[in-house]
């Protein structure tokens, strides 16, 4: 085996799919379980679609189930998104379902590339691009780690019809938006809410209903939709998270259309 024909396949295969990615019909920022379910199905409606995730794993909060018990809860329609996608589950008691949360994360990992979406892990997007007006256009990405060294390094663009913010708690990309551009978004007040303390109840029926176009050519979903929106969290039931990914891509799909 030779060294250098290693790092030339791991390269060349890795440029490949990076320049294929640089112009998307879809970018989704953050790789856990609502940009995850989002990314497989525009990737099965044969959406170009790729993720951006920051950190070396995908999966977002998943892995650590509740308090590093690695379990999550679903209720009943997500237990039917799980069950789309071959996850097994166990009944708690009704309306309750129990999954291995190694089994969620790697399971979404695995059919979201699957089905064609392209996963790059270990960049960051640190900015937007605005164009047409002031409608998101593009994101602004770079490496991880520069952030991280702080080093002064320029970052690369990609060009993307619409861009779904699945940042989590962070609602990093709406925060571009509004802390960079000053724009309003599509809220009460303009801003971002801000988190509010645990209900489950509550929170896996808005963060569903709060999924949705914030500013023109920018989707929330997940955690982000809920602290965009002022809706509570609501711990490591994941139900909604999956919901909230797969009314994203639908939402995607029309807008597109």
């Amino acid at each position: 085996m030779d060294e250098v024909i290693i790092s030339r396949a791991i390269t060349e295969s890795y440029i490949k799919d990076l320049l294929e990615s640089m112009e998307l019909d879809v970018a989704i920022v953050g790789a856990g379980p609502t940009g995850m379910t989002a990314a497989y199905y525009l990737a099965k409606a044969r959406i170009k679609t790729a993720i951006f995730e920051r950190k070396l794993s995908a999966g977002g909060g998943i892995w650590g189930g509740g308090m590093m018990f690695n379990k999550i809860v679903v209720q009943d329609k997500g237990k039917e998104i799980l069950d789309e996608f071959g996850i097994t589950t166990t009944k708690y008691q009704e309306g309750y379902y129990v999954a291995n949360a190694v089994e969620v994360a790697s399971t979404l990992c695995s059919l979201t590339i699957k089905a064609g979406a392209k996963v790059f892990n270990l960049i960051s997007v640190e900015d937007v691009v605005i164009r047409e007006a002031d409608r998101i256009s593009g994101l602004v990405i770079n490496w991880s780690s520069v952030a991280l060294a702080n080093l002064h390094i320029d970052p690369l663009a990609i060009r993307a019809r619409l861009v779904i913010d699945a940042t989590g708690h962070d609602c990093e990309v709406c925060h571009l938006v509004t802390d960079k551009i000053g724009a309003k978004l599509n809220t009460k007040t303009g801003k971002i809410a801000g988190e509010k303390p645990m209900w489950a109840e509550v929170a896996e029926k808005q963060v569903v209903e709060n999924t949705r176009e914030i500013f023109p050519g920018l989707i929330v979903a997940g955690m982000a939709a809920a602290a965009v929106f002022g809706s509570p969290r609501m711990g490591p039931i994941f139900g909604g998270m999956l919901l909230s990914g797969k009314k994203a891509a639908k939402l995607a799909i029309e807008l597109l259309e």
